[in-house]
């Protein structure tokens, strides 16, 4: 497909999702999943139900007795659970919110929770730990229409609508390639991939369409890395390697992507997020940030609001709507209530991990280019 073909083929029609009014019904129950020094409750991914008044929170399961007692009076006294397996047998919720930062407990709590009935899920990110795991919720979600949304925040933006108009119509001319960092912080490297990377993954495919290739370098204070380097992560992401990481995807599109992050790296210049490089100009893509996107073209910067180039924006929820989850939530309920797929649900959160993995699998093989789909849905490091 022509590049200017691909990003003028699929509406976003984000706007319409996310500032429609819910839907009407009854009110649905929610059952909070999170765990006390295990991840906690995310990024307020507990507390965003109480704003949505479609939804009514009933319950919460937290291993850590302090942790669940605090978060039981939170929630407004909510019925309080050791065992998420015994909370989501004995209410039997229409919702879960998986809230715990840490990954390991996902699969366990999602493959739970459809199990349970539930009508739809909205999980912390990353989403699983490896691609065997994301294959079978993918499954799941589809045998028993369960709908499941990644909390990639910044993919339920309304001003992604506004920004794939402007690169459709050629605002920064032909794009050539799309550039991903990760934070850079303490974290650079591996853990950054795995945590923050999939933020950038989760913009950036919106321009470049999926991956088909990956090759890799990865680097320990300044060499290569080598397989002595491969170390447990944290919060719960399994084995990684490198405190530094070039990789590049080449993608169905043509447009090339590419990832970067090192250590210590966070410096002005290097923003967090997910960069769309044309012949004319750049839109920084800022993750967690207002406005979220900002074109660079003529020694200018102009913000990009959901009212257009450089207008003021119209919306005064707009933080609430991206980082408080609010649209990523609203955007769940109508994806019930339509029979749809959510905008960022499991096959978009599978693809994420396919792309943090993918960097690994290219490091077990000497760095060379490893074909995607991957073919050992395990983990690369193992």
């Amino acid at each position: 497909m022509h590049r200017r073909d691909f990003l003028g083929a699929s509406a976003l029609a984000l706007t319409a999702a996310l500032l429609r009014a819910e839907p009407a019904g009854r009110r649905l129950t929610v059952a909070v999943i999170g765990h006390t020094g295990q991840g906690n409750y995310g990024h307020g991914e507990d507390l965003v139900w109480l704003k949505v008044p479609r939804t009514m929170v009933v319950a919460v399961a937290d291993a850590d007795p302090a942790g669940r007692a605090a978060e039981a009076r939170k929630l407004g006294g909510v019925r309080a659970y050791e065992d998420y397996r015994t909370m989501l047998t004995e209410v039997r919720p229409d919702l879960v919110a998986i809230c715990p930062r840490h990954v390991h407990e996902h699969h366990a709590m999602i493959v739970a929770a459809i199990a349970a009935g539930v009508k739809g899920i909205y999980v912390e990110k990353p989403f699983v730990r490896t691609l065997a795991e994301a294959d079978e919720v993918v499954k799941l979600c589809a045998d028993k229409l369960v709908k499941l949304a990644v909390a990639h925040r910044n993919r339920y933006h309304p001003v992604l609508d506004v920004v794939k108009q402007l690169v459709a119509s050629g605002e920064i001319g032909e794009l050539k390639e799309v550039r991903v960092r990760g934070k850079q912080d303490q974290r650079g490297g591996g853990l950054d991939l795995w945590v923050l990377g999939g933020h950038g993954f989760n913009l950036a495919t919106l321009f470049t369409g999926p991956a088909v290739s990956c090759e890799a370098t990865i680097l320990v204070e300044g060499r290569p890395a080598t397989k002595a380097d491969v170390h447990p992560g944290d919060e719960g992401v399994g084995p990684i390697v490198g405190d530094e990481i070039r990789a590049r995807y080449e993608t169905k599109s043509g447009i090339p992507l590419c990832f970067d992050s090192k250590k210590g790296d966070s410096t002005k210049g290097s923003a967090f997020g997910a960069r769309l490089i044309g012949v004319k100009g750049v839109i920084s893509l800022q993750v967690d940030e207002e406005p979220l996107a900002i074109l660079e073209r003529d020694g200018r910067k102009t913000p990009i609001t959901t009212a257009g180039l450089g207008q003021p924006e119209p919306l005064a929820d707009i933080k609430l709507l991206n980082g408080g989850h609010l649209g990523a939530v609203r955007d769940l309920l109508a994806a019930i209530e339509e029979k749809r797929a959510p905008l960022c649900g499991p096959l978009a959160g599978r693809e994420t991990v396919e792309l943090t993995l993918a960097v690994f699998a290219s490091f077990a093989v000497g760095g060379r280019k490893v074909a995607l789909p991957l073919a050992d849905r395990g983990h690369p490091l193992r």
